[in-house]
């Protein structure tokens, strides 16, 4: 297979997702369209409750739209399928088999040759920091090390596209800047179509190619950003102008929504409200001082 077929292109098109029976359904999705390019770092990004899960379960198969369509490579996705993966926000790594046994579990299952399966395990843990703990069992690692190896697992599979919902949350500050290291290595290198959902700010501007921004409920689409910072990436590019440009644009943009979540009883949506408001009168004092 070429190297172009193995890496897809996935749409939503004019998708509503509702739980519930008439008379009063719950509408999570409304009317939500959007394209995840191919061999893109694609970051979906929009206040908390406002269905980014929902759309990783609808993308993966998981769950059918009430209405709408996804798409792969222009196909209608009927149903889970070894083309699209999912990276967990917590850990499904197998307690009982070792770090290269769970990265080695997807092969054996396809019937891979296992040598050449080994081989590759070997490189992908080498990659993610890993090499030294291949006989280890889940249990002996840090969550950082857990998430690592979970992401040696995903690339052995070779999914023409990952899906990955909110995979760091939970990390402490730096295994999280770790991780983000590491999965920006892992990508850079192989190219592969990446949604990633998240709803760290910092984080998203970072990663993302382009960055989609989600409303509140009923969701739709608000905003797309192009981010366009070049790669590789780095760390240290957090502190750039164009990234704290780019990272205010979004901010502007899901304050608005932030507001609205917040507004009908949504309180995980009150830190970015806060934020905003420190952020913006961190402005204004600045501004009163360099006048004065």
């Amino acid at each position: 297979m070429k190297e172009s077929e193995r890496i897809s292109e996935m749409a939503m098109r004019s998708v509503h997702m509702a739980y519930g029976a008439d008379p009063s359904p719950k509408v999570v999705l409304d009317d939500c369209s959007f394209t995840v390019a191919k061999g893109k770092l694609t970051v979906l990004i929009g206040p908390s409750g406002c269905g980014k899960t929902t759309v990783v379960n609808l993308l993966a198969g998981y769950e059918r739209p009430t209405r709408g369509e996804i798409l792969l490579d222009g196909e209608a996705v009927t149903g889970p399928g070894w083309t699209r993966l999912v990276v967990f926000q917590e850990t499904a790594l197998f307690p009982w088999l070792t770090v290269v046994d769970n990265v080695l579990f997807g092969p054996a299952v396809r019937g891979a040759m296992k040598r050449e399966a080994k081989r590759e395990a070997q490189r992908l843990l080498e990659m993610v920091g890993l090499k030294d703990f291949a006989d280890k069992y889940p249990l002996q690692l840090s969550g950082g090390m857990q998430r690592r190896a979970e992401l040696a697992r995903a690339m052995i599979n070779e999914p023409r596209v990952m899906l990955m919902d909110e995979p760091f949350r939970g990390l402490d500050a730096m295994t999280r800047m770790l991780m983000q290291e590491h999965y920006l290595r892992l990508f850079e290198e192989v190219g592969r179509t990446n949604l990633f959902v998240t709803s760290e700010l910092d984080e998203a501007v970072l990663l993302a190619d382009r960055l989609i921004i989600l409303t509140n409920r009923p969701t739709r689409v608000k905003r797309v950003v192009d981010v366009g910072l070049p790669r590789p990436r780095e760390i240290s590019m957090v502190g750039s102008r164009r990234f704290l440009e780019l990272k205010q644009e979004a901010l502007d943009t899901l304050h608005e929504e932030a507001v609205k979540a917040f507004a009908v009883g949504a309180k995980s949506a009150y830190d970015l409200v806060e934020a905003y408001g420190r952020r913006a009168r961190g402005r204004i004092e600045s501004q009163d001082t360099d006048a004065g």
